[in-house]
């Protein structure tokens, strides 16, 4: 857990390292704070911020192989890839289905709720045309599931194994459930969290359940390419689209 803390604080600085870079290269640094506010930054402003962030979390892997794993990345962390791990296709959709579902009771006493619902995804593409989208939509589907499996997965939930690992039957629920939450708390948006802490549970069940994280990174993939699509296509899908 202390890995994944500097993990999280180092992703934190460098985002804001990445993004002074990217508004030097932009000639917009002088903007940085203006356009942090913004409902849908630049392309380069998102890109900047996931490189930081995900460099964190691959730092916190690293760091955690290297001081307590054999030295062996790719075995310590179970990155395996089986034909099998296609399931997480379907569940990765029906997790985006699920998790809307949940919020059909709650949305009618929300204000503004498909605008709000909707905001992390419109925040993440809106602003974004051609090739930017293309970046952006290789980021959301390729980058994202394999640095926050990695991350939440591979070292938060197999951390928390550990830590309520005593306690018997109990001990593994409490871990799922726990590195769930944390998932769904890191995305900092507060209507979402329900919806993300819940998927995260459902992919920490699947990590734990398989002992690796190849199923977890496709059913991560699919549930953001759903969410791409349903930002693209809102009336075919049905969803809001959120990542």
């Amino acid at each position: 857990m202390l890995y994944a803390a500097l993990g999280f604080l180092g992703g934190q600085v460098l985002a804001a390292v990445t993004v002074g870079i990217g508004g030097l290269l932009a000639g917009q640094f002088d903007e940085l704070s203006k356009l942090s506010k913004l409902a849908e930054p630049p392309t380069w402003f998102v890109i900047s911020t996931l490189f930081g962030l995900w460099g964190g979390f691959l730092g916190a892997a690293l760091l955690a192989t290297r001081l307590q794993g054999t030295k062996h990345f790719r075995d310590d962390f179970r990155l395996r890839f089986r034909w099998i791990d296609l399931i997480g296709i379907p569940i990765g959709v029906a997790g985006q289905y699920f998790v809307a579902l949940v919020y059909v009771p709650i949305a009618p006493h929300i204000h503004d709720f498909h605008e709000r619902f909707s905001a992390p995804a419109q925040r993440l593409t809106g602003s974004s045309h051609g090739f930017g989208w293309f970046v952006i939509g290789l980021a959301t589907v390729v980058g994202a599931p394999f640095f926050e499996e990695l991350f939440f997965r591979g070292i938060i939930l197999r951390a928390l194994a550990r830590i309520f690992g005593k306690l018997g039957g109990v001990g593994p629920v409490l871990a799922v459930v726990l590195s769930g939450v944390l998932f769904g708390a890191a995305h900092a948006e507060s209507l979402q969290l329900l919806g993300l802490a819940i998927f995260g549970i459902i992919l920490g069940v699947v990590s734990y359940r398989t002992g690796r994280l190849g199923m977890n990174i496709v059913a991560h993939a699919s549930f953001n390419l759903l969410a791409l699509t349903a930002v693209a296509f809102p009336t075919v899908l049905g969803t809001s689209g959120w990542v």
